[in-house]
């Protein structure tokens, strides 16, 4: 049972350690909502969205009045809008219209981001799934909020490289059609292998079609607080450590299932899940590096990086999976490279390179994350890193994404300046060696072997 003397132990962790929540996002579904008539299905969304969500962030800031806890985002996830759309949309323009209604039902409601605009193609697209993936560029560089994911591969399915051939062309219009924002469109775009139906955190959230009508999940955060535990037992011996971090991902689990209990019953909304994901900030000691720093290394990409993020990932899960009734989404450490200050210091040093990136997204929660690159990459060369990342996911039986931004206009040696939680990064370089032919051949991966498991 939670209590306040639990919320007071935090009371440091949050005024000294950048412990937050990090964010309440409120799953929609929006099946009711489809249609043949495509006005009509715009109203229904509206209103769904409009009253669903109507006291979404009134509750999270009684809850942060109350508690005194910070909950930095109030977000809502919903349906795969390529399902709602299918019947009505015909056209890219029609699927943009769409988008329009989302991002105007989150801006009535207060939202900072609402996911969602997403296909779900892990086998084949449908004419619909084509359709909407096509209206990405445009629905993203039209609106604020809206946040889009494509799911292009599973474990249980293999890899679907038309979608990756296409998406590689998408993401590059995307970057083409926000530049004069520094190609910022393609932060609120995710590619995915293994996409999980209730993950909170943007931009790859959408509300899964195994989901209730609505559902409460809650993303909880705090690199700062483990990294202050870990400098107590500076020197330590791995059992030493491990034990510490998972004490600490307990502590900061036990804040997040409060906030969502709390936010369930102040909305009267069932409370779905808590995500324990490890996510930093650009602010000074909010960092996942900082933290593979104090476990050892100068600088993250050095020589044993991916076994210390593989034991931080670990025991992060350990200590979450005791102190909440359900955990899901992602739940481990995010490694993005512009919303983290250590990921950048150890970019701009050449400790950290694109390919050893990859090699840590076989241990962590998600994959290749807001990585900015040279503006003139090929599509296919996206395509092909988007490949590698989903085949990782696919194999290992994990989530893995791809948050890319090729930034117009600038290459290796630049910096880009994105703002608040997004931060800003340095320009890394990307093997120019072609990769057209592997990705030209169209078609899909099969699933491995051991997917066979019926």
């Amino acid at each position: 049972m939670i209590n306040i003397h639990e919320v007071i132990e935090t009371n440091k962790m949050i005024e000294q350690e950048n412990l937050d929540v990090r964010t309440i996002t409120l799953g929609i579904s929006l099946l009711d909502c489809a249609g043949p008539d495509l006005a009509e299905v715009n109203a229904k969304i509206y209103d769904k969205i409009t009253t669903t969500a109507k006291d979404l962030v009134a509750t999270g800031n009684k809850i942060q009045r109350e508690y005194g806890i910070p909950i930095v985002n109030k977000r809502i996830s919903v349906t795969p809008i390529a399902l709602v759309g299918a019947a009505a949309c015909k056209t890219v323009e029609d699927y943009v219209s769409i988008a329009k209604t989302l991002d105007r039902a989150a801006a009535t409601v207060g939202v900072n981001f609402l996911g969602g605009y997403s296909a779900l193609v892990s086998k084949s697209m449908t004419a619909s799934d084509e359709l909407l993936i096509r209206s990405i560029p445009q629905a993203l560089s039209q609106t604020e909020r809206v946040c889009s994911s494509v799911n292009v591969g599973s474990t249980r399915t293999g890899i679907d490289m038309n979608a990756v051939k296409l998406l590689g062309d998408i993401i590059l219009e995307t970057a083409q059609l926000t530049k004069e924002k520094d190609s910022i469109g393609c932060a609120k775009l995710v590619v995915f292998c293994n996409a999980p139906d209730d993950n909170p955190f943007m931009a790859g959230a959408f509300h899964g079609v195994t989901e209730g009508d609505a559902v409460v999940n809650v993303g909880v955060s705090g690199p700062g607080v483990v990294k202050k535990a870990l400098e107590s037992v500076r020197g330590a011996d791995f059992e030493t450590l491990c034990e510490t971090i998972k004490k600490t991902a307990f502590k900061i689990t036990r804040v997040g299932q409060l906030v969502a209990q709390e936010a369930s019953k102040m909305l009267n909304v069932p409370f779905g899940i808590v995500d324990l994901s490890l996510a930093p900030t650009p602010a000074i000691g909010d960092s996942v590096a900082e933290i593979l720093e104090e476990i050892g290394l100068e600088y993250a990409g050095a020589p044993g990086t991916t076994a210390a993020l593989a034991l931080l990932n670990d025991q992060v899960k350990k200590g979450g999976v005791m102190a909440s009734s359900f955990v899901g989404g992602l739940s481990g450490a995010f490694i993005p490279v512009s919303e983290d200050q250590g990921m950048i210091n150890a970019v701009e040093a050449g400790a950290l390179t694109l390919e050893k990136l990859e090699a840590m997204t076989c241990v962590c929660s998600v994959g290749l994350d807001m990585i900015a690159i040279p503006g003139d990459t090929k599509a296919t060369t996206i395509s092909g890193i988007i490949a590698d990342e989903m085949a990782i996911g696919m194999i290992n039986q994990k989530t893995t994404a791809v948050r890319i931004i090729p930034v117009i206009g600038k290459t290796v040696g630049d910096r880009v300046e994105f703002g608040g939680l997004l931060g800003y990064s340095p320009i890394m370089p990307v093997n120019q060696f072609s990769c057209d032919n592997f990705i030209n051949r169209g078609g899909r991966i099969p699933a491995p072997i051991h997917s066979f498991k019926n």
